[in-house]
């Protein structure tokens, strides 16, 4: 099973840069994702609508190609369990003050340590940054990490 943060799975719906290869490796297992990232997902969707790359009934058609692939089980939802905040919590609180770490990418990456997986896959450059403070190991798949 392959770790995906919210950045690589909104490019299997979107043709944004690195699409094509974070759907190759996509193709490769199965994929993971801590519970907030379905609504980090419908939250980058939306950016797509009100920044007007998308209409709307490209924005309905999304929300329903995910509910279809929920249906079918594309992504195993992971969730966020005491011990993932605990985890948190501990990791924030032996952090190097120069860390830019945001609390959703904190839940993944502590999510992904908690589940047991090695290493997440992100075009993040802070949450790639971070994740060996968790015990993980940061993996772009991607040319450019914007």
């Amino acid at each position: 099973m392959i770790y995906f943060d919210t950045s690589y799975l909104v490019r299997l719906y979107f043709q944004d840069p690195g699409w094509e290869t974070v759907r190759e490796l996509a193709a490769t297992d199965h994929l993971a994702c801590a519970a907030h990232g379905h609504a980090e997902m419908i939250a980058a969707f939306h950016r797509k609508l009100r920044d007007g790359a998308i209409k709307p009934v490209h924005y309905a058609a999304l929300l329903g190609q995910l509910a279809a692939d929920d249906g079918q089980g594309a992504i195993q939802w992971l969730p966020i369990a005491r011990e993932t905040l605990v985890k948190v919590a501990a990791v924030y609180a032996g952090l190097p003050a120069t860390t830019f770490l945001r609390a959703a990418d904190a839940l993944h990456l502590a999510t992904a340590a908690q589940q047991g997986f090695k290493s997440v896959y992100s075009n993040d450059g802070h949450l790639l940054a971070a994740a060996k403070h968790f015990g993980l190991a940061g993996r772009n798949v991607i040319a450019t990490v914007p």
